[in-house]
């Protein structure tokens, strides 16, 4: 038995962690378990990662199996991350098409999340460029399920966070680039609405990503750096320069866990401050940018959550519909206003459909947020969980720790449909995590 925890650090959980090595020894786990659920990397935020008893970690299945250069169709394990693949095939010329705010999630985790990225709203999400999947579900054999093949097996583990059964292999298509770098252009916004008018201008564009000063009040409300890109051509960057340059090291690391007190009103006003400033110096361009601090910049600082102390931290990840989004919005970050502790990295981003049907993305937009782990914030994000089902949003599952049932099945329309596909592949109910728990399973008096 082990404690283990999501990214965010709560909840902490007592679970039996299990290392099987081939395919055959994932199967037999699944056998005779009675609740697990796999592993990546770790990076869920919550609970998602952690089963209800058994905890199976995927690590070891780190392989590349095929790669055709002249496709970018690329066969890989599950427990492949996401930093190796760009590091191995970025100088070949091929990058995934979606990655998420950090390089460091397997391949399986991606697939389950159905991860999103800056450019959701015109490309859509990572289960969009998987192809097929190899997955053992909690009866029988390993199957192969693909948009042809096992069809609805496959759009409900496209987002299904795990719980349709382990995913071994999956076949992805990966996209085709000059250089590693990205031609960013840097928009001001002093609030909301300007924010989001910017974000609506900027929907040519590849990719889009706000960053939200959520302690600015009133006319500042929401002032934001926009951050529009595209990737760079060859002929575009400097002749000395790397065209495909590697992920570094984190620059600066975090050792111990912070005191409580770090994060406050005054700290992180004075760090979003100093934060608009120098992104402002930056706007007009477009600017030069390697796509590791484009797409990736908590990255460069090693174990960031320590940041938040030895409690850890929860993260509110909600996407709003776009009609009314604005009214909606604009109210969850004044009470974050108000509040006064929430994190130094708000990001708002535009969203477009799903692929899986317990995909979290929809049109619309998506805010996250940070919040230390207190006391008194569980309550406080029920109250904005309020303002998200009344508006008809959804919360992020992979990185939600603490939502309610009535919540999360008020913004989940397919979740009956889920239920009925899951327990098709798991009649035995082997497949269930401390998320499922919380969640999906049945409750028994």
């Amino acid at each position: 038995m082990a404690l283990v925890s999501g990214w965010g650090r709560f909840p902490v959980v007592d679970t039996d962690v299990l290392r099987p090595r081939s395919f055959g020894a994932v199967g037999a786990v699944i056998a005779r378990t009675s609740g697990g659920i796999a592993r990546g990397n770790g990076r869920a935020y919550g609970d998602a990662g952690i089963g209800q008893n058994q905890t199976i970690d995927m690590t070891a299945f780190d392989r590349v199996r095929s790669f055709d250069p002249e496709t970018g169709r690329i066969r890989l394990e599950a427990g492949v991350l996401l930093s190796d693949l760009i590091d191995t095939f970025g100088p070949r010329g091929f990058l995934p098409y979606v990655v998420p705010g950090t390089r460091f999630i397997s391949i399986g985790g991606a697939i389950a999340a159905d991860v999103h990225g800056k450019n959701h709203h015109c490309e859509g999400g990572f289960g969009r460029y998987v192809d097929s999947i190899l997955l053992w579900p909690g009866e029988g054999e390993a199957i192969e399920i693909s948009r042809e093949q096992n069809p609805d097996a496959f759009v409900a583990t496209i987002g299904g966070m795990g719980l349709t059964g382990v995913i071994l292999e999956a076949t992805l298509r990966l996209r085709p680039v000059e250089t590693g770098w990205i031609r960013e252009q840097v928009i001001p916004a002093e609030n909301l609405g300007d924010a989001m008018k910017a974000l609506d201008s900027g929907d040519s564009a590849t990719y889009s990503v706000a960053w939200i000063d959520c302690v600015a009040d009133g006319s500042n409300l929401g002032r934001s750096l926009i951050y529009l890109g595209e990737h760079a051509r060859a002929s575009e960057i400097s002749p000395d320069a790397d065209k495909f340059p590697r992920g570094a090291d984190p620059r600066l690391n975090v050792p111990v866990d912070l005191p409580s007190m770090t994060l406050n009103r005054y700290s992180v006003r004075a760090f979003n401050e100093l934060y608009f400033r120098m992104g402002a110096r930056r706007a007009g361009g477009p600017n030069l940018v390697s796509i590791f601090p484009y797409f990736f910049p908590l990255d460069g600082v090693g174990a960031w959550n320590r940041i938040y102390g030895r409690r850890g931290f929860l993260q509110h990840q909600c996407v709003i519909p776009q009609d009314g989004a604005r009214d909606v919005l604009g109210e969850i970050l004044a009470r974050v206003s108000k509040r006064g502790d929430a994190s130094f990295l708000a990001v708002l981003k535009k969203l477009g459909p799903s692929d899986g049907i317990m995909s979290f993305p929809l049109p619309g937009y998506t805010l996250a947020l940070d919040f230390p782990m207190t006391g008194s914030i569980l309550g406080f994000l029920d109250e904005l969980d309020r303002l998200v089902v009344a508006a008809g949003g959804r919360l992020y599952l992979a990185k939600d720790a603490r939502q309610s049932r009535a919540t999360f099945e008020a913004g989940y329309p397919a979740l009956q449909r889920f239920k009925e596909i899951r327990a098709s592949l798991d009649p035995s109910g082997k497949i269930r995590s401390k998320l499922s728990q919380r969640l999906l399973d049945e409750v028994h008096s």
